[in-house]
Protein backbone atom coordinates (compact mmCIF):
# COMPACT_ATOMS: atom_id res chain seq x y z
CA UNK A 1 0.00 0.00 0.00
CA UNK A 2 1.24 3.47 -0.90
CA UNK A 3 0.47 6.09 1.73
CA UNK A 4 0.88 9.88 1.47
CA UNK A 5 0.87 11.76 4.76
CA UNK A 6 0.57 15.51 5.23
CA UNK A 7 2.68 16.36 8.29
CA UNK A 8 2.79 20.14 7.99
CA UNK A 9 0.56 20.92 10.97
CA UNK A 10 1.86 18.13 13.21
CA UNK A 11 5.60 17.70 12.82
CA UNK A 12 7.84 20.05 14.78
CA UNK A 13 10.52 17.45 15.44
CA UNK A 14 8.89 16.22 18.64
CA UNK A 15 6.51 13.45 17.47
CA UNK A 16 6.91 10.01 15.90
CA UNK A 17 5.20 8.84 12.70
CA UNK A 18 6.82 5.39 12.58
CA UNK A 19 3.52 3.60 13.27
CA UNK A 20 2.53 4.31 9.67
CA UNK A 21 5.70 2.84 8.22
CA UNK A 22 4.76 -0.72 9.14
CA UNK A 23 1.58 -0.35 7.07
CA UNK A 24 3.04 0.45 3.68
CA UNK A 25 5.29 2.66 1.57
CA UNK A 26 5.05 6.13 3.10
CA UNK A 27 5.61 9.54 1.52
CA UNK A 28 5.59 12.53 3.85
CA UNK A 29 4.80 16.01 2.57
CA UNK A 30 4.29 19.49 3.97
CA UNK A 31 2.46 22.57 2.72
CA UNK A 32 1.86 22.12 -1.00
CA UNK A 33 -0.14 23.68 -3.78
CA UNK A 34 -3.02 21.75 -5.29
CA UNK A 35 -1.03 20.65 -8.34
CA UNK A 36 1.79 19.35 -6.15
CA UNK A 37 -0.70 17.43 -3.99
CA UNK A 38 -2.15 15.77 -7.08
CA UNK A 39 1.35 14.74 -8.16
CA UNK A 40 2.29 13.36 -4.75
CA UNK A 41 -0.96 11.42 -4.29
CA UNK A 42 -1.48 10.37 -7.92
CA UNK A 43 -0.57 6.71 -7.34
CA UNK A 44 -1.37 6.48 -3.62
CA UNK A 45 -3.90 4.13 -2.08
CA UNK A 46 -4.29 6.14 1.12
CA UNK A 47 -4.07 9.84 1.87
CA UNK A 48 -3.72 11.06 5.46
CA UNK A 49 -4.39 14.80 5.76
CA UNK A 50 -5.59 17.79 7.73
CA UNK A 51 -7.00 21.11 6.46
CA UNK A 52 -6.93 19.92 2.85
CA UNK A 53 -10.10 19.84 0.77
CA UNK A 54 -11.14 16.46 -0.54
CA UNK A 55 -13.37 16.92 -3.57
CA UNK A 56 -14.24 15.52 -6.98
CA UNK A 57 -11.17 17.13 -8.54
CA UNK A 58 -8.77 15.46 -6.10
CA UNK A 59 -10.40 12.07 -6.46
CA UNK A 60 -10.40 12.30 -10.26
CA UNK A 61 -6.73 13.32 -10.26
CA UNK A 62 -5.79 10.50 -7.87
CA UNK A 63 -7.95 7.53 -8.93
CA UNK A 64 -6.05 4.98 -6.81
CA UNK A 65 -7.11 6.59 -3.53
CA UNK A 66 -9.53 4.39 -1.63
CA UNK A 67 -8.89 5.71 1.86
CA UNK A 68 -8.88 9.21 3.31
CA UNK A 69 -7.61 9.47 6.88
CA UNK A 70 -8.12 12.71 8.75
CA UNK A 71 -5.80 14.22 11.32
CA UNK A 72 -8.89 15.86 12.78
CA UNK A 73 -12.30 15.22 14.27
CA UNK A 74 -14.08 17.62 11.93
CA UNK A 75 -14.65 16.62 8.30
CA UNK A 76 -16.32 19.70 6.85
CA UNK A 77 -13.63 19.94 4.13
CA UNK A 78 -14.46 16.48 2.81
CA UNK A 79 -17.04 16.02 0.07
CA UNK A 80 -18.55 12.84 1.45
CA UNK A 81 -20.85 12.38 -1.54
CA UNK A 82 -17.87 12.44 -3.89
CA UNK A 83 -16.01 9.96 -1.68
CA UNK A 84 -18.98 7.61 -1.68
CA UNK A 85 -19.23 7.88 -5.47
CA UNK A 86 -15.55 6.93 -5.82
CA UNK A 87 -15.72 4.17 -3.23
CA UNK A 88 -13.44 5.99 -0.82
CA UNK A 89 -13.58 5.26 2.91
CA UNK A 90 -13.18 8.33 5.15
CA UNK A 91 -12.10 8.02 8.78
CA UNK A 92 -11.70 10.80 11.34
CA UNK A 93 -10.05 11.00 14.76
CA UNK A 94 -12.65 11.54 17.48
CA UNK A 95 -11.74 12.32 21.08
CA UNK A 96 -8.01 12.88 20.56
CA UNK A 97 -8.12 16.56 21.57
CA UNK A 98 -10.62 16.51 24.43
CA UNK A 99 -7.98 17.13 27.11
CA UNK A 100 -6.11 19.86 25.28
CA UNK A 101 -9.13 21.75 23.93
CA UNK A 102 -10.90 21.80 27.28
CA UNK A 103 -7.64 22.94 28.88
CA UNK A 104 -7.20 25.71 26.30
CA UNK A 105 -10.81 26.83 26.79
CA UNK A 106 -9.99 27.72 30.37
CA UNK A 107 -6.53 29.03 29.56
CA UNK A 108 -8.25 31.64 27.38
CA UNK A 109 -10.99 32.43 29.88
CA UNK A 110 -8.68 32.67 32.88
CA UNK A 111 -6.28 34.89 30.96
CA UNK A 112 -9.23 37.14 30.11
CA UNK A 113 -10.87 37.10 33.56
CA UNK A 114 -7.52 37.70 35.25
CA UNK A 115 -6.23 40.27 32.73
CA UNK A 116 -3.09 38.13 32.72
CA UNK A 117 -1.53 39.57 29.56
CA UNK A 118 -1.90 43.15 30.77
CA UNK A 119 -0.51 42.51 34.25
CA UNK A 120 2.35 40.29 33.05
CA UNK A 121 3.33 42.86 30.39
CA UNK A 122 3.27 45.59 33.00
CA UNK A 123 5.66 43.66 35.24
CA UNK A 124 7.96 42.88 32.30
CA UNK A 125 8.05 46.60 31.46
CA UNK A 126 9.07 47.58 34.98
CA UNK A 127 5.69 48.41 36.43
CA UNK A 128 6.14 46.38 39.62
CA UNK A 129 9.76 47.36 40.11
CA UNK A 130 8.72 51.01 40.05
CA UNK A 131 5.55 50.54 42.08
CA UNK A 132 5.20 52.26 45.46
CA UNK A 133 2.96 49.48 46.76
CA UNK A 134 3.11 45.67 46.83
CA UNK A 135 0.09 45.40 44.52
CA UNK A 136 -1.35 47.75 41.92
CA UNK A 137 -4.51 47.91 39.84
CA UNK A 138 -4.63 48.05 36.05
CA UNK A 139 -7.80 46.30 34.90
CA UNK A 140 -10.85 44.59 36.38
CA UNK A 141 -10.48 40.93 37.31
CA UNK A 142 -13.30 38.44 37.87
CA UNK A 143 -13.97 35.13 39.58
CA UNK A 144 -15.47 32.22 37.68
CA UNK A 145 -17.03 30.92 40.89
CA UNK A 146 -20.75 31.67 40.95
CA UNK A 147 -20.99 32.55 37.26
CA UNK A 148 -23.45 30.87 34.91
CA UNK A 149 -21.35 28.89 32.43
CA UNK A 150 -23.28 28.05 29.28
CA UNK A 151 -22.13 25.23 27.01
CA UNK A 152 -23.45 24.88 23.47
CA UNK A 153 -22.80 21.31 22.37
CA UNK A 154 -22.42 18.44 24.82
CA UNK A 155 -20.07 16.02 23.12
CA UNK A 156 -16.84 14.79 24.66
CA UNK A 157 -15.24 18.24 24.81
CA UNK A 158 -18.43 19.89 26.05
CA UNK A 159 -18.66 17.31 28.83
CA UNK A 160 -15.03 17.84 29.84
CA UNK A 161 -15.49 21.63 29.88
CA UNK A 162 -18.62 21.25 32.00
CA UNK A 163 -16.74 19.27 34.65
CA UNK A 164 -13.95 21.84 34.82
CA UNK A 165 -16.40 24.75 35.00
CA UNK A 166 -18.27 23.02 37.82
CA UNK A 167 -14.98 22.45 39.66
CA UNK A 168 -14.42 26.21 39.57
CA UNK A 169 -17.80 26.66 41.23
CA UNK A 170 -19.69 27.87 38.17
CA UNK A 171 -23.32 26.95 37.55
CA UNK A 172 -23.22 24.88 34.35
CA UNK A 173 -26.07 25.13 31.85
CA UNK A 174 -26.12 23.02 28.69
CA UNK A 175 -27.81 23.35 25.31
CA UNK A 176 -27.60 20.24 23.15
CA UNK A 177 -29.48 18.70 20.24
CA UNK A 178 -29.03 15.21 21.69
CA UNK A 179 -30.83 14.00 24.76
CA UNK A 180 -28.50 12.86 27.54
CA UNK A 181 -30.17 10.93 30.32
CA UNK A 182 -27.07 11.09 32.47
CA UNK A 183 -26.43 14.85 32.11
CA UNK A 184 -25.99 16.20 35.67
CA UNK A 185 -26.45 19.82 34.57
CA UNK A 186 -29.43 21.93 33.70
CA UNK A 187 -30.39 21.54 30.04
CA UNK A 188 -32.04 24.49 28.35
CA UNK A 189 -32.92 25.91 24.94
CA UNK A 190 -30.58 28.13 22.95
CA UNK A 191 -32.38 31.39 23.62
CA UNK A 192 -32.35 30.83 27.38
CA UNK A 193 -28.69 29.89 27.17
CA UNK A 194 -27.94 33.21 25.48
CA UNK A 195 -29.93 35.24 27.99
CA UNK A 196 -28.58 33.61 31.15
CA UNK A 197 -24.91 32.81 30.46
CA UNK A 198 -22.11 34.91 31.90
CA UNK A 199 -19.75 32.71 29.88
CA UNK A 200 -20.87 31.00 26.68
CA UNK A 201 -18.52 28.30 25.36
CA UNK A 202 -19.08 26.77 21.92
CA UNK A 203 -18.40 23.04 21.47
CA UNK A 204 -20.48 21.96 18.50
CA UNK A 205 -19.58 20.95 14.94
CA UNK A 206 -19.92 23.42 12.07
CA UNK A 207 -22.96 22.46 9.98
CA UNK A 208 -25.57 24.27 7.94
CA UNK A 209 -27.64 24.48 11.11
CA UNK A 210 -24.87 25.97 13.28
CA UNK A 211 -23.14 28.26 10.76
CA UNK A 212 -23.13 31.84 12.17
CA UNK A 213 -25.37 30.76 15.02
CA UNK A 214 -23.73 33.53 17.02
CA UNK A 215 -25.07 36.43 14.98
CA UNK A 216 -26.41 39.93 15.66
CA UNK A 217 -29.73 38.59 16.91
CA UNK A 218 -28.09 36.10 19.26
CA UNK A 219 -25.65 38.70 20.57
CA UNK A 220 -28.47 41.14 21.28
CA UNK A 221 -29.93 38.64 23.75
CA UNK A 222 -26.74 38.22 25.77
CA UNK A 223 -25.74 39.98 28.98
CA UNK A 224 -23.46 43.00 28.78
CA UNK A 225 -21.01 41.22 31.10
CA UNK A 226 -20.98 38.01 29.04
CA UNK A 227 -17.91 36.43 27.45
CA UNK A 228 -17.96 34.14 24.41
CA UNK A 229 -15.40 31.36 24.03
CA UNK A 230 -14.92 29.57 20.72
CA UNK A 231 -12.47 26.67 20.51
CA UNK A 232 -14.63 24.82 17.98
CA UNK A 233 -14.97 26.33 14.48
CA UNK A 234 -14.75 29.95 13.38
CA UNK A 235 -17.77 29.63 11.11
CA UNK A 236 -20.04 29.34 14.14
CA UNK A 237 -19.73 33.12 14.57
CA UNK A 238 -20.76 36.05 12.40
CA UNK A 239 -17.49 37.88 12.88
CA UNK A 240 -18.73 41.31 11.84
CA UNK A 241 -21.62 41.05 14.28
CA UNK A 242 -19.31 39.95 17.10
CA UNK A 243 -16.84 42.76 16.40
CA UNK A 244 -19.69 45.28 16.45
CA UNK A 245 -20.95 43.88 19.75
CA UNK A 246 -17.48 44.05 21.32
CA UNK A 247 -16.69 47.53 20.04
CA UNK A 248 -20.11 48.76 21.10
CA UNK A 249 -19.85 47.33 24.61
CA UNK A 250 -22.84 45.04 24.08
CA UNK A 251 -20.91 42.09 25.52
CA UNK A 252 -17.79 42.06 27.69
CA UNK A 253 -15.39 39.98 25.66
CA UNK A 254 -14.52 37.11 23.36
CA UNK A 255 -11.86 34.40 23.67
CA UNK A 256 -11.22 32.70 20.34
CA UNK A 257 -8.91 29.99 19.07
CA UNK A 258 -10.40 29.83 15.61
CA UNK A 259 -11.78 32.16 12.95
CA UNK A 260 -13.78 31.62 9.78
CA UNK A 261 -10.81 31.84 7.41
CA UNK A 262 -7.40 30.61 8.51
CA UNK A 263 -4.71 31.87 8.48
CA UNK A 264 -6.47 34.97 9.76
CA UNK A 265 -6.87 37.73 7.17
CA UNK A 266 -5.80 41.32 7.73
CA UNK A 267 -9.34 42.55 7.19
CA UNK A 268 -10.92 40.21 9.72
CA UNK A 269 -13.03 42.56 11.88
CA UNK A 270 -12.06 40.71 15.05
CA UNK A 271 -8.33 41.34 14.64
CA UNK A 272 -8.53 44.76 16.32
CA UNK A 273 -11.85 44.41 18.12
CA UNK A 274 -12.02 45.51 21.75
CA UNK A 275 -11.66 42.91 24.50
CA UNK A 276 -10.99 40.12 22.03
CA UNK A 277 -8.33 37.55 22.96
CA UNK A 278 -7.28 35.37 20.02
CA UNK A 279 -4.88 32.44 19.70
CA UNK A 280 -4.00 30.90 16.28
CA UNK A 281 -5.93 27.60 16.37
CA UNK A 282 -3.51 25.95 18.79
CA UNK A 283 -5.87 24.33 21.30
CA UNK A 284 -5.00 20.94 19.78
CA UNK A 285 -1.24 21.55 19.61
CA UNK A 286 0.30 20.08 22.79
CA UNK A 287 2.87 17.39 22.01
CA UNK A 288 0.87 14.72 23.80
CA UNK A 289 -2.24 15.59 21.80
CA UNK A 290 -0.47 15.45 18.43
CA UNK A 291 1.13 12.09 19.26
CA UNK A 292 -2.27 10.75 20.32
CA UNK A 293 -3.70 11.98 17.02
CA UNK A 294 -0.99 10.19 15.04
CA UNK A 295 -1.73 7.02 16.99
CA UNK A 296 -5.46 7.25 16.25
CA UNK A 297 -4.90 7.96 12.55
CA UNK A 298 -2.47 5.06 12.15
CA UNK A 299 -4.80 2.71 14.05
CA UNK A 300 -7.65 3.78 11.75
CA UNK A 301 -5.59 2.92 8.67
CA UNK A 302 -4.52 -0.42 10.13
CA UNK A 303 -8.15 -1.31 10.86
CA UNK A 304 -9.10 -0.39 7.28
CA UNK A 305 -6.29 -2.55 5.86
CA UNK A 306 -7.49 -5.44 8.03
CA UNK A 307 -10.99 -5.08 6.63
CA UNK A 308 -12.60 -3.66 9.75
CA UNK A 309 -12.62 0.14 9.37
CA UNK A 310 -13.36 2.21 12.46
CA UNK A 311 -14.23 5.88 13.00
CA UNK A 312 -15.77 6.07 9.53
CA UNK A 313 -17.78 9.13 8.51
CA UNK A 314 -20.49 9.08 5.86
Amino acid sequence: MKIAINVSALDYGDVNFSEFESLGEVTYFGEVKTEELYSIASDCDALIINKIAVDENLLNACPNIKYIGLFSTGYNLVDLAACKKHGVTVCNAPDYSTNSVSQHTFALLLAFYGAINEYASSVANGGWVNSKTFSYYLSPMHELNGKTFGIFGYGNIGKAVAKIAAAFGAEVVVCTRSKHKDCPYKVTDFETLLKTSDVLSLHCPLTDATAKIINADALSKMKKNSVIINTARGGLIDEKALADALNGGKIAGACLDTVSEEPMKKDNPLLNAKNCLITPHVAWMPKETRQRLIGTASANLKAYINGNPVNTVE
